[in-house]
């Protein structure tokens, strides 16, 4: 229902004001005859409600596509990354609050973030930091400021800290096949942001392979060193891992980057993943700070080793490992630059829309209602209905063979 609702919420939020504060012109001409410039953090109001946007435009980072076209396909990234953030708290937070804060961190964080990071004007574009596919402007943003709404939030009832068998995932199967599709859907995101059936994308789409199924085993590995068994849920996080870390520099590395951009993100989104545990002591369900906030800055940080001229085509963005140290600390040093701004940005304007928001509606539910579960006393509904009866008013777990009448938990494979 959050997902659902977040992604219905800004495709509209981005028809009204987030396609054009993310991405409107650089310059248009009003009746005044007066030429207008975006800023360096935030577009203009030329395309609020999508004005000017016709059959035959196009969008300057996309001359080659319709502007509808590149609005769609942007509308994805803007839809994705809020809906990133809701796995940070889940079974947590009130509907209606969780609405107004993802409305409003979209249009203060995510517009912003992408206009600064890919709008032609933009702050972090401008001063030359390489971000090709939502390193920092989808993982870092949306794994701080899930973070952050942990900490304002709290944690789950019930989660303590080092206990890795708490809360396990309701279906692997299902998180199996999810991951899945998302291999194959983000061929779309990294391959498609180059807006062309060209070179670039076939590099982008090559490294991407690459470097997930390395991170996959990388992960797998690491945890057969540490909890001495592998296990498909951690081949699946070592993917989405190795998806997060060769976002940003997807275009800008070479096979061989690539590798080692997998075999670094495997391996240390591990560690990531367990910062809950060791040292924030919060309960991010989902990993979004350690998988995504943690992948995007060791996918960053990567460019600046392993960008390479050969396939950016300029000899200036290029990294330590192929260039000079020079030219490459250089270009790491913006990479750095790019990753501390984006981490500054959502953590502080997410903390601000949190606290706001809990000080006056408030975030969090009832004792009660996490109890019966979101499902269940938000929504009136289950998964599954344990009697298969078409009244929903009551909701039933089956436990062992015992039927208890607290929470909307659908039955598993072994009680049925």
């Amino acid at each position: 229902m959050q997902v659902f609702s977040v992604t219905c919420l800004i495709s509209v939020l981005w028809l009204a004001f987030g396609y054009s504060l993310a991405f409107s012109p650089s310059n248009y001409y009003p009746q005044n005859g007066h030429t207008t410039r975006t800023t360096t953090i935030y577009g203009n109001a030329e395309r609020f409600w999508l004005r000017g946007l016709t059959i035959n435009s196009t969008n300057q980072l996309a001359p080659s596509i319709p502007e509808s076209v590149f609005c769609t396909f942007q509308m994805t990234f803007a839809i994705i990354t809020p809906a990133l953030v809701c796995g940070s708290f889940a079974d947590r937070m009130r509907y209606w609050p969780l609405m107004l804060f993802i409305g409003l961190w979209s249009l203060a964080v995510y517009c912003p973030l992408a206009h600064t990071m890919w709008h032609p004007n933009g702050l972090l574009f401008t001063y030359g930091v390489l971000d090709f596919a939502g390193g920092n402007v989808v993982h870092i943003s949306s794994g701080v400021a899930g973070l952050v709404a942990t900490l304002v939030v709290g944690n789950r009832r019930g989660w303590k800290p080092r206990d890795y068998d708490s809360h396990p995932p309701h279906n692997i199967l299902l998180t199996f096949m999810g991951m899945s599709m998302l291999w194959v859907g983000w061929f779309g995101f990294n391959a498609g942001s180059a807006f062309n059936a060209n070179q670039v994308a076939g590099i982008v789409m090559l490294n991407t392979q690459i470097a997930t199924a390395t991170s996959a085993i990388c992960w797998m590995l690491t945890e057969l060193i540490f909890r001495k068994k592998p296990s498909v849920l951690g081949m699946v996080n070592g993917a989405v891992a190795g998806l997060v870390c060769i976002t940003p520099g997807c275009a800008f590395v070479d096979p061989n980057g690539a590798f080692f951009v997998g075999l670094f993100g495997g391996s240390l989104c591990y560690f990531g993943s367990n910062l809950k545990h060791w040292i924030f002591k919060v309960d991010d369900a989902l990993d979004a700070f350690g998988v995504h906030a943690i992948g995007g800055i060791i996918g960053g940080i990567c460019v600046g080793f392993f960008a390479t001229d050969q396939v950016t085509g300029n000899p200036n963005q290029c990294g330590v490992y192929y260039c000079n140290t020079w030219i490459g600390g250089w270009q790491l040093e913006k990479q750095i630059v790019g990753i501390l701004y984006s981490i500054a940005w959502s953590g502080i304007v997410s903390f601000i829309l949190l606290k706001s928001i809990d000080m006056t509606i408030g975030l969090r539910v009832s004792e009660e209602e996490e109890e019966a579960g979101l499902d269940a006393s938000l929504h009136g509904e289950t998964i599954v209905n344990p009697e298969n009866k078409k009244d929903s008013g009551k909701f039933k777990r089956v436990n062992q063979g015992e039927v208890n009448e607290v929470a909307a938990v659908p039955p598993t494979n072994d009680n049925l």
